[in-house]
């Protein structure tokens, strides 16, 4: 059901993404692309996502009964757990802009996946650092301009 629920809200969340995207202005010069290219990028992504999830509910199905019910969490953690990465998403927006992309996306990033994979420290902090440096370098050949915060560049 979790599932279920988490495909509608990505599908849902994609529309809204492409209704905003659309409400961009479009100039008439510069960038041939203009505005709206990285973002329409980003929800076709999450399209892609939705359809990926799509076709792994439709896998859980031809599992056995017995395999499936087994999967589905039954307890309260889930909630909780839910509801930590929630405030740790709130958190990391609130660190965003002071802290900047850089040392805030590799602090959230670290957070989770030291949670998510625990004992695993150093493969959380290089994937995490990994990550944020590759993606700021992606997003500065494009052009996107990014929260500097406390580092200098």
């Amino acid at each position: 059901m979790a599932d279920r629920v988490i495909f509608v809200c990505t599908l849902l969340l994609a529309g809204i993404y492409f209704y905003a995207t659309e409400q961009l202005p479009s100039l008439e010069i510069g960038d041939p692309l203009g505005p709206k290219a990285f973002p329409r990028l980003l929800g076709i992504g999450l399209v892609i996502t939705a359809l990926m999830l799509l076709v792994e509910i439709m896998r859980a199905k031809t599992k056995p009964a017995r395999a499936v019910a087994q999967a589905e969490p039954t307890d309260r953690r889930v909630y909780w757990i839910i509801a930590g990465v929630v405030v740790w998403t709130f958190a990391y927006f609130l660190i965003f802009e002071p802290l900047g992309f850089l040392i805030a996306t590799s602090i959230y990033l670290f957070g989770m996946m030291a949670y998510f994979h625990r004992g695993r420290w150093l493969t959380a902090f290089l994937t995490a650092v990994g990550f944020a440096v590759g993606a700021y370098f992606l997003f500065k050949v494009l052009g996107v301009n990014l929260a500097r915060g406390i580092l200098p560049f």
